[in-house]
């Protein structure tokens, strides 16, 4: 009993429901590992007694981090502070974009008021100033008179009592709801790696980013292109090719740089080695194209970091300096930091964990000194990130300027490689020895383990937030929206001790308010939209203050059944608005292999399958024909038209008769393409994260293939614009 009361005052289930009607319980010893990693010792009897004596008889006058959301009630934390209490806000100026340097704003101070008189103050304290009480108590729920709202943003609180008790925590100020993207627009959804085009370098580019967006929203009226992570990741022999397990999520990997839009590149001397290079660069290209060759991130980074050395040689022009200089005081002590693990990895390998013990520590003495003697090598990588930032601000406006009314949709990995720059250099915000995954459910009865270290939430609401915002802050800079993986992690998340299977895990929960709060207030100074991708097991409520604070969800339409009813297909006009509505995802088959079978066949094939192919192809065939019926029914499907195209065009018909916000279109599908990019549950047997897109026998095709492919603009013809709308205040306009 102990144990449970002390794992609940620090958000650790001891058990959980997989399913409404069923309740498993969680190992004592689970528990008490989970418990360790956020530094509670419960391995004795005596331990938890000790440790919750004195975790009850803490008192704190506030918490940690304490959110107020514009127009909104005062959280129980402020509404509830004793009567004559002193309340000050300190704006902090780094909070508050253009804010004069060296010109903090004034404090706002503020006294809590009732409407009975204050209790005596203590002998020998202070009286408080006397404050007129106001003539009436507000109504529940009410914001109290004496509030002065501070401006968006994070500031600090600090408050004194009439008996003198002090308190100072952060505090988030936040809009109450994000920004909407144009109601009814469709866009792409695209693993930009597989997007080749004839001037690649062996994988798609941020050059390509920017052609496709251009083309889109020019050509086809599309309003938003969705990519994959590009977060920057672990090197490596072979480097982990996953988009969702990267190093750092706080910076971009420089493997994704166009070299020849570098302004340095026409200006190298050594125009031979740049042209071998190309040369190289061209025979990668041709493999994958051509010759039935996997995409080569190592290969293709080898020959981009050989180029980038001979354009980092070029000294930059006064203007490119000072905009560098910009870039580096902006980004401050993350990016230092991240350049710094970068040059030491070079030297010592990609897992910290085994650089000598002097370095493993950002903030020691050896670190500082290898800091110094790795001046250039920091240099380097500190360039090769503003030169990836300035191309992801490229693509951005391109996508603006051909009328996109999102832009470029980012995408947010649930959590970082274990060996990487970020647990690296915020080896307190992790939990180490434990690992990010999924409970046991009706498609995994093993559960998942994705080998990801989780924050720690009790070090972020101590910190403020700060790394979660700095990362916000980054991926937003150049976004037309982001898209949160696993967005139910907001809230909570399946921790795995090391060593245990996924089953032995446990939810920890987070500050969902504050987490919240923190992206909507990024969100609404860069001005995006957030989509989260909330499919599987969801916790009840999760979905509905996801969607409060106007972020979107994702429906994939073989998921959107009738489940509380019949569990036929849901009716088009049945599907929630706040969505973004698609097909498939990157880690479900393409639509054409979902029609034909062929993703259950694969699956065979890799000996994935826990029942007979017979059993597996006739379910299969039995949900596919449901929808088919469906859309016949719709008259979105001519009856008796067995062609495959014409049943991917009705599926996208469907999609757009629905009122979501945002359908999205898997960029494969537009041509045709059958390999999935990635099947979960396979690590050798698959080439996950490595395949071209390609057309329906599996030939790779360019980007100038996509775009010209009547099989593309036929898909294209059924989505449309919808009819202009009036837009609602607050919400942005194609």
């Amino acid at each position: 009993m102990g144990l449970s009361r002390l794992a609940a005052l620090h958000g650790v289930a001891t058990s959980y429901s997989p399913s409404p009607d069923v309740t498993v319980s969680v190992p004592d010893d689970t528990v008490i590992a989970v418990l360790a990693a956020l530094g509670v010792d419960a391995g004795t009897p005596a331990d938890v007694r000790k440790c919750l004596a004195a975790a009850e008889s803490r008192s704190r006058l506030l918490p940690p981090t304490v959110v107020v959301w514009a127009g909104e009630p005062l959280p129980p934390a402020l509404a509830g502070l004793p009567p004559g209490s002193t309340v000050t806000v300190e704006p902090e100026p780094s909070d508050l974009p253009g804010h004069p340097a060296g010109r903090p704003p004034a404090p706002l101070s503020m006294r809590a008021r009732a409407a009975a008189p204050a209790e005596p103050v203590a002998s020998g304290e202070p009286a408080p100033e006397a404050v007129p009480a106001p003539e009436a108590a507000p109504a529940p729920g009410a914001t109290p008179a004496w509030w002065i709202p501070p401006p968006h943003g994070v500031h600090r609180i600090h408050v004194r009592t009439p008996d003198n008790r002090r308190a100072t925590a952060t505090l988030v100020a936040a809009p109450p709801r994000l920004p909407q993207p144009p109601e009814g627009t469709h866009g792409f959804l695209v693993q930009l790696y597989s997007l080749l085009s004839a001037r690649s370098w062996g994988m798609g580019d941020l050059g390509d980013l920017a052609d496709l967006a251009a083309w889109a929203g020019r050509s086809v009226g599309s309003g938003f292109v969705q990519v994959n992570p590009l977060h920057a990741a672990v090197p490596g022999k072979p480097t982990d090719p996953s988009p969702y397990r990267p190093s750092s999520r706080r910076f971009p990997d420089p493997v994704h740089l166009h070299v020849e839009s570098i302004p340095e590149y026409g200006h190298v001397r050594d125009r031979a080695a740049l042209d071998d290079l190309r040369q190289d660069a061209a025979a990668l290209s041709e493999a994958v194209l051509n010759k039935g060759a996997l995409i080569d991130r190592d290969a293709v980074w080898e020959l981009k970091r050989q180029a980038l050395e001979l354009v980092a040689q070029v000294p930059l022009t006064p203007g490119r300096r000072a905009d560098y200089c910009d870039f580096l005081a902006e980004q401050g002590q993350a990016l230092e930091d991240h350049a710094l693990w970068c040059a030491l990895a070079e030297v010592h390998g990609p897992d910290w964990h085994t650089w000598p013990e002097a370095l493993r520590a950002p903030r020691s003495p050896g670190t500082a000194r290898a800091r110094s003697e790795l001046l250039d090598r920091v240099d380097f990588h500190c360039r090769l990130a503003w030169l990836t930032a300035g191309q992801l601000a490229a693509a951005q406006r391109a996508a603006e300027d051909a009328g996109m009314g999102v832009g470029i949709v980012h995408d947010l990995a649930v959590g970082v490689h274990p060996a990487g720059a970020d647990t690296w250099s915020q080896q307190e915000a992790f939990a180490h020895g434990m690992s990010v995954g999924a409970p046991p459910d009706a498609f995994n009865a093993r559960g998942q383990d994705w080998g990801l270290p989780p924050w720690r939430p009790d070090v972020l609401a101590a910190t403020g937030y700060a790394a979660y915002r700095g990362l916000l802050r980054g991926l937003l800079a150049h976004a037309g929206a982001l898209r949160i993986d696993h967005v139910m992690g907001l809230f909570r998340l399946w921790w795995v001790p090391e060593g245990r299977p996924p089953t032995d895990g446990t939810y920890v929960a987070y500050d969902a308010e504050a987490m919240l709060a923190v992206l909507v207030l990024e969100a609404h100074r860069a001005g995006t939209s957030v989509v989260g991708e909330d499919l599987g097991t969801v916790a009840p409520g999760v979905r509905e203050a996801l969607a409060r604070r106007g972020v979107l969800g994702t429906s994939v339409l073989w998921f959107e059944r009738d489940w509380e009813g019949d569990g036929r297909p849901l009716a088009p006009e049945k599907w929630r608005r706040d969505c973004l509505a698609t097909a498939t995802t990157h880690d479900l088959p393409s639509t054409a292999a979902r029609l034909t079978g062929d993703h259950v066949t694969l699956r065979h094939r890799l000996g994935l399958l826990t029942r007979s192919l017979e059993e597996e192809l006739t379910a299969d065939l039995t949900d596919t024909a449901e929808w088919l019926a469906l859309l016949a029914r719709l008259r979105m499907l001519p009856e008796g038209d067995g062609d495959e195209e014409a049943a991917v065009r009705a599926v996208h018909r469907f999609l757009r008769r629905t009122p979501a916000r945002m359908t999205g279109v898997w960029l494969p599908d537009t041509v045709g393409d059958r390999r999935p990019q990635n099947l979960p549950g396979t690590w050798d047997q698959y080439p996950n994260w490595r395949l071209p897109i390609a057309d329906p026998e599996g030939h790779p095709v360019t980007l100038e293939e996509i775009t010209a492919s009547p099989r593309l603009h036929g898909l294209m013809e059924v989505l449309r614009p919808r009819k202009p709308r009036t837009a609602p205040p607050g919400e942005r306009r194609p």
